[in-house]
């Protein structure tokens, strides 16, 4: 795999600063039911690596003595982690917001079964990923059989009240190019989903979360090989726009790796940068009574991807505004 660190690290974009701390992202696992193209934590069912319960004790710690309202779970497959149920179970009873970035197969992995289940008990907010509403799409960039696993993981989350009105069970998907390209407006793409979704499938969601490429890990290596790395760089910077700058996730978000390090957001966990000026890593122990706000975000060329045309970030577009045609089948 071609490693993009060195191609971004000299950088032009603007400084940044933290705002108040709100989420504590917690990455339990790069390890995953699938192998997506555009993935940029290369996750797969090979990796290994796994958060520890005394590391996720340390979150639940930091989380009440910082105040933070949000715990959001990522990946990999967050759900594959041995003690992710556990960690549910007290930040739930801590008053946490949980989110559950689900990949939506996962849901149908044997020894799965009453995921769904546990997730509308707890009242977690999913947060799934479906790049398309076309089964062709989807298992190009996800493999075969991925869209119909997908279907059917959404039509068991709509049987228990996922992504119905009023139920307060939250269900967003998200979608990411098929390619080098910058997502359509999102407004206007999620008016495609839910007409399509629901007139083909008869499938329900809350909000459509569209998301940025970034050139790192599996997708960046991607456009090196395919020489299409700079092309893909110089559209992000193009597209670039000042007005996004105030909301990208970093300023009132930080990532914690498997190991209990810290960085200003996941794709800086994913490049190795670590939290703010440091110099190494930062470990979420030093940081227990650390004040954050107006503290520096470590920043470099990938982090066009969040500024670029509508802007993305972790709650997708941060303003609408049409960028191509909308629609799922770019390339």
């Amino acid at each position: 795999m071609h490693d993009t660190f060195p191609l971004l690290v000299t950088t032009d974009f603007p400084p940044l600063r933290r705002a108040r701390l709100e989420t504590l992202q917690a990455n339990l696992g790069y390890r995953c039911n699938q192998s997506c193209f555009h993935c940029h934590v290369a996750a797969s069912p090979k990796r290994t690596e796994e958060m520890d319960w005394s590391t996720m004790e340390l979150l639940l710690r930091f989380a009440r003595r910082q105040g933070v309202a949000t715990l959001d779970l990522t990946g990999g497959a967050p759900e594959l982690n041995r003690h992710f149920r556990r960690l549910v179970v007290a930040a739930r009873g801590m008053g946490l917001h949980v989110i559950d970035r689900c990949n939506l197969t996962i849901l149908e992995e044997p020894g799965q079964e009453d995921l769904a289940e546990f997730l509308a008990g707890h009242e977690l907010e999913l947060v799934a990923s479906l790049p398309c509403y076309l089964e062709e799409n989807v298992d190009r960039q996800r493999g075969e059989g991925v869209f119909a696993a997908s279907l059917a993981g959404l039509r068991r989350l709509n049987a228990l009240g996922y992504g119905l009105p009023g139920s307060g069970r939250v269900l967003n998907l998200v979608y990411n190019p098929t390619g080098p390209s910058l997502p359509p407006d999102q407004q206007q793409l999620e008016a495609a989903y839910k007409e399509q979704l629901a007139t083909r499938y008869g499938i329900v969601f809350n909000q459509l979360f569209a998301l940025a490429n970034m050139p790192i890990k599996r997708f960046g290596s991607t456009l090196v090989s395919r020489h299409e790395f700079h092309d893909y760089m110089r559209l992000l910077k193009g597209a670039h726009r000042l007005e996004n700058l105030p909301g990208v996730m970093c300023r009132t978000l930080i990532s914690v790796d498997w190991r209990g390090h810290v960085h200003d957001c996941d794709f800086n966990q994913m490049l190795g940068m670590p939290l703010g000026v440091a110099a190494g890593p930062v470990h979420l122990s030093a940081l227990l009574d650390h004040d954050f706000e107006n503290r520096a975000i470590r920043v470099a060329d990938h982090c066009y991807g969040c500024t670029a045309g509508q802007g993305s970030s972790c709650g997708g577009a941060l303003d609408a505004h049409p960028q191509q045609e909308t629609t799922c089948t770019n390339s």
